[in-house]
C-alpha cells in the first residue's frame, strides 16, 4: 500500500514496468520550478506527494506565481510536493481486483450552468447541495482558492453572473469529493487500457487498486497513468460487481458457489 501512498514511488514503479506516465520532479527552487514549467510547454500539475481525495492538487498551472501559490497549498498536506507534466484527456478510473479489471468510469469535474440571473457563488452552492444530497454528503464543491483559480481561467469570479446556458467548469480535478460526477464505461474500454491496468496492479503487487488514467478516447489505446489509489471507492462503480469481486478475493473458496436458484454474474476483463 505504501507504493500507492507515495505518488513519486507509484510513478517510478509504473514507469519501470513500461507504462506511460507523465514527466515528474520534486518542487525545488523558483528557478528549478520555472525550468520544469518551461519544459512542459507552460502547463503543469502541482500536487502533494502523499494524500487523497484531490486535496492540495492544482491542475493546469501556467505561470511562476501560480506555481508558487500551488506549491504552498500542496505543502499544507505534505512536505514533499511534486510537479508533473499536464496531460490532456478524459479522467478515467479503472478498478483492478485480483489482477482483473472489474470496473471503469469516466469522472467529470464539477461544473455549473449559467441562467443569466444567479451569481457563480449561488450556482455553486445550489449544485453543491444537489451533489451532497445525491451522495449522502460525500460530494461538495469547495469554495476555496483552487475554485477561484479555475474561475479566473474562465474570466469569472464568485460574484459574476454567467449568461444563460453557459457551462463553467469550476474545478480541474474530477474527484467525487470536490463535486465531480462518475459515469460507467466498463464495456467500452480498449483492450490496451485493460492490459495496462492489469500490468500496473502486478507492478505494484497490490490486490485491490484504482488507477487514474488520462485518455483522449475511452475506446482507443492512448493513455497516461497519473495515480494509483490503494483504497478506491468500490461502491461508486455500481452496477459493476466490485463488492462481489472483493468478497471473492477475501473468500476464494466461495467463488464458484452462488446461492441455489441464482446465476453468478462473472463479468470481468482478464489481463493479457
Amino acid at each position: 500500500m505504501s507504493r500507492c501512498d507515495d505518488k513519486a514511488v507509484t510513478r517510478r514503479l509504473l514507469d519501470r514496468a513500461g507504462l506511460r506516465v507523465p514527466a515528474q520532479r520534486k518542487a525545488g527552487s523558483e528557478d528549478d520550478n520555472a525550468a520544469f514549467l518551461a519544459s512542459c510547454d507552460g502547463r503543469i500539475v502541482v500536487k502533494p506527494a502523499r494524500g487523497e481525495q484531490g486535496h492540495g492538487i492544482s491542475v493546469d498551472v501556467r505561470d511562476a506565481d501560480a506555481v508558487a501559490r500551488a506549491v504552498e497549498e500542496a505543502r499544507r498536506f505534505c512536505d514533499t510536493v511534486l510537479l508533473e507534466e499536464f496531460c490532456e484527456g478524459q479522467d478515467l478510473r479503472i478498478i483492478v481486483i485480483d489482477c482483473k479489471v472489474v470496473a471503469a468510469a469516466v469522472r467529470r469535474p464539477a461544473c455549473i450552468t449559467g441562467n443569466g440571473r444567479n451569481t457563480v457563488r449561488e450556482l455553486i452552492e445550489a449544485q453543491s447541495r444537489r451533489r451532497a444530497a445525491a451522495t449522502g454528503g460525500e460530494s461538495r464543491i469547495p469554495l476555496d482558492g483552487e475554485t477561484e483559480r479555475c474561475l479566473a481561467m474562465e474570466s469569472l469570479s464568485y460574484d459574476d453572473v454567467p449568461e444563460d446556458g453557459r457551462t463553467v467548469f469550476v474545478r480541474k480535478t474530477a474527484n467525487l469529493h470536490t463535486g465531480g460526477t462518475i459515469h460507467d464505461v466498463t464495456d467500452r474500454l480498449h483492450h490496451t487500457l485493460v492490459e495496462a491496468a492489469v500490468l500496473g496492479a502486478r507492478a505494484l503487487d497490490i490486490p485491490v487498486v484504482g488507477f487514474d488514467f488520462l485518455v483522449p478516447d475511452i475506446g482507443g489505446p492512448d493513455y497516461v497513468v497519473i495515480e494509483a489509489n490503494e483504497r478506491p471507492g468500490l461502491a461508486n462503480h455500481e452496477p459493476q460487481p466490485t463488492a462481489e469481486r472483493f468478497i471473492d478475493l477475501l473468500f476464494p473458496q466461495t467463488r464458484f458457489a452462488p446461492p441455489a436458484g441464482r446465476s453468478s454474474d462473472r463479468r470481468h476483463h482478464e489481463g493479457a
